[in-house]
């Protein structure tokens, strides 16, 4: 029996890693609603996401990072591949959510999704906050929103700085019809060390080079379709395009939509999906999660779906100890979060 085997028996496993996240996103729950109901997905994201992105500053950005990484522990998830947009407040945003992670004792990898919506100036800032962050040490990739709001010459630039800092590019691929187009457009700079974000529209056969990071319950409530993972010969992971970064939930809710259109689809091919996150961030195996369930078998957990995170321990230390977090104080977190989300939609009115 395999150390994990006989961890998973009594009830622990590693940390777990969320591949996909928007830390910017926590503050978002109760927003006004938009003009109008959106009618398909372009909709959502010009008055949802992006009235939302041009609204942030730095202190609520802060404030929105405490609160994702302060519930991704409590939810045993230890590592946050992060990918941020904040079009009038860029310079310096990704130190702050990386400072706000490291606070509460979450890992992260985070990035500045380039995009060209906000004119070419907006695309170059972007550019320059990801190579400020990977220059002075961050831990993080080359981000860009999707190809069908970024030029060629944006996307080849995003590329060119991924390669001189050896790291890869972090974007949201095929999500929607409106990015038909990214296999060709994205073909031949693609990577084995890409992360393509959603793939929903993707050819079985679209010849990208990367991971897969498939996000069932966002792609749900967006109504943009079922990406049936299991078709890609790429690697998959899970992410939540940040709802949360309760894995052991996603990992249902993608077991639940798998089954949805194949009887036969198992727990055990999910539960491959949230294991590839520790190939992507290999110091969360070293991260041990206590829980209140065992054995944390695939088959039991997409049926047991109040198991709770009790301890967690990253670097021999206690992050979390009775359901607790130990190094920030929950109540605080919560309450600077709301006086930040009130300001958000202050001027989001």
């Amino acid at each position: 029996m395999s150390d994990l085997t006989a961890a998973l028996e009594e009830g622990s496993t590693p940390g777990l890693v969320c591949a996909h996240h928007h830390l910017y996103s926590a503050l978002a729950r109760g927003m006004p609603p938009p003009p109008h109901i959106p009618a398909d997905f372009r909709d959502v994201l010009e008055m949802v996401w992006w009235r939302l992105d041009r609204a942030l500053d730095l202190e609520m950005i802060e404030w929105s990072a405490k609160l994702a990484a302060l519930e991704a522990l409590e939810a045993g998830c230890t590592a946050i591949i992060d990918h941020h947009e904040s079009p009038n407040a860029i310079d310096g945003s990704l130190t702050v959510i990386a400072d706000a992670c490291a606070e509460v004792g979450v890992r992260v990898n985070t990035c500045y999704g380039i995009t060209d919506r906000n004119g070419p100036d907006g695309a170059r800032r972007g550019l320059a906050e990801n190579d400020r962050f990977l220059a002075a040490g961050g831990r993080g990739m080359v981000g860009i929103h999707a190809a069908f709001t970024c030029s060629d010459d944006s996307l080849a630039a995003a590329a060119e700085l991924a390669e001189n800092h050896g790291v890869g590019v972090h974007v949201h691929v095929a999500e929607g019809v409106d990015d038909a187009e990214a296999v060709s457009r994205l073909g031949e700079l693609s990577r084995d060390n890409w992360l393509l974000v959603h793939g929903v529209h993707l050819p079985d056969d679209h010849g990208l080079r990367g991971t897969i990071v498939h996000n069932p319950r966002s792609n749900m409530n967006n109504a943009v379709g079922y990406a049936r993972p299991s078709r890609f010969s790429n690697r998959v992971a899970l992410g939540t395009d940040g709802i949360g970064a309760d894995m052991l939930e996603e990992f249902r809710v993608a077991f639940v939509a798998a089954r949805a259109v194949d009887v036969t689809a198992s727990p055990d091919t999910a539960w491959s999906w949230l294991k590839q996150g520790w190939d992507l961030f290999p110091e969360a195996r070293g991260d041990r999660v206590t829980w209140s369930y065992k054995p944390m078998d695939p088959w039991h957990l997409a049926y047991t779906p109040t198991v709770r995170a009790i301890d967690v321990e990253t670097d021999g230390d206690y992050v979390v100890r009775g359901g607790v977090a130990t190094r920030v104080d929950a109540d605080e977190v919560r309450a600077k979060a709301r006086e930040q989300a009130e300001r958000l939609f202050t001027a989001l009115r």
